[in-house]
């Protein structure tokens, strides 16, 4: 198979253990930067050039869209579907992942667990809106944040005012959630494959952080997920359109509750935690599942 990976840096883990895996396994794989794409939209015969060249022949795409540029690299991910070539993860379900009241609100409705969450646009409720789940301490997350970057912990009533107010000051888009207590600084990412999770972990945050990102410090345990964990896991995935997808759910008093569903899930802590393969899990699937009737949405979306 012609496989290409989007990606901006080739020399990261993730996507470099997938081009070991797939050469492993006689495939032909490229990581290509989706920002140095441009895009012929002609009708009848789209079209994408890297580097002065079609990309053509192309059997399967795997997306690793960055937060940062979501935008034109989703739109370089439909121009595939439209040349009906096989996306791992399509234009729609990342957009979808990436949007974070969108996804709650997806996932709140089809009945997945969830920290109590609020929204609001005015401050002039901003008391309301800490009431609504259930007072301090209460976490305030920017819709636009990544990997840990603007999530704060206000420990009382009067920082959650503060900072509720301090970021909208700014016209940033916020959400108000819950503190779960119970977990202790710990999280689990759930690493799904088609409809089964292949890999899950333990993120524990350093000492006196309450977040668990390896990319804030925190370190990484193999863990056994309960059968509840596991389907949460799945669900959530199914629901945002994700074939491959991180889930991080904390362990509450009421059950598994999912914080996000990751559309670009990196590798590194996944295997070195586990010890599993799971960049040859990716690679399987994709030989099982890359046909063009495959692409549900052929860059409608």
């Amino acid at each position: 198979m012609k496989i290409a990976i989007l990606s901006r840096n080739k020399e990261l883990y993730s996507p470099s253990r997938m081009v070991e895996e797939a050469r492993a396994r006689g495939h032909e794989i490229r990581v290509i930067d989706p920002l140095r794409c441009y895009m012929n939209i002609t009708s009848h015969k789209p079209s994408i050039h890297f580097k002065g060249e079609p990309l053509e022949g192309y059997e399967a795409i795997i997306p690793r869209i960055g937060a940062s540029f979501t935008f034109f690299g989703t739109a370089v991910v439909r121009q595939f579907e439209m040349m009906e070539v096989y996306c791992l993860n399509e234009s729609v379900a990342i957009t979808r992942s990436r949007d974070k009241l969108r996804s709650l609100q997806l996932l709140s409705r089809k009945g997945i667990g969830l920290p109590i969450t609020g929204f609001a646009h005015s401050t002039k409720y901003t008391k309301e809106l800490i009431d609504l789940v259930h007072g301090a301490p209460l976490v305030i997350k920017l819709l636009e944040g990544t990997q840990g970057l603007g999530v704060v912990l206000a420990e009382t009533y009067n920082a959650g005012e503060s900072v509720i107010e301090a970021f909208r000051g700014l016209k940033a888009n916020i959400l108000v959630q819950e503190f779960i207590k119970e977990a202790d600084s710990k999280d689990i990412r759930c690493f799904v494959v088609g409809n089964k999770v292949v890999a899950a972990m333990m993120r524990v945050g350093r000492k006196g952080d309450f977040r668990s990102n390896i990319h804030r410090g925190g370190s990484v345990h193999k863990v056994k997920i309960t059968p509840e964990e596991r389907s949460t896991a799945v669900r959530a995935a199914r629901i945002m359109g994700l074939n491959v997808a991180g889930v991080d759910l904390l362990r509450s008093n009421h059950g598994p509750v999912v914080m996000e569903v990751n559309s670009s899930p990196g590798l590194r802590g996944i295997e070195t935690a586990t010890g599993k393969n799971v960049a040859k899990m990716i690679i399987e699937f994709i030989e099982k599942n890359a046909l063009s009737s495959n692409t549900k949405t052929k860059g409608q979306g």
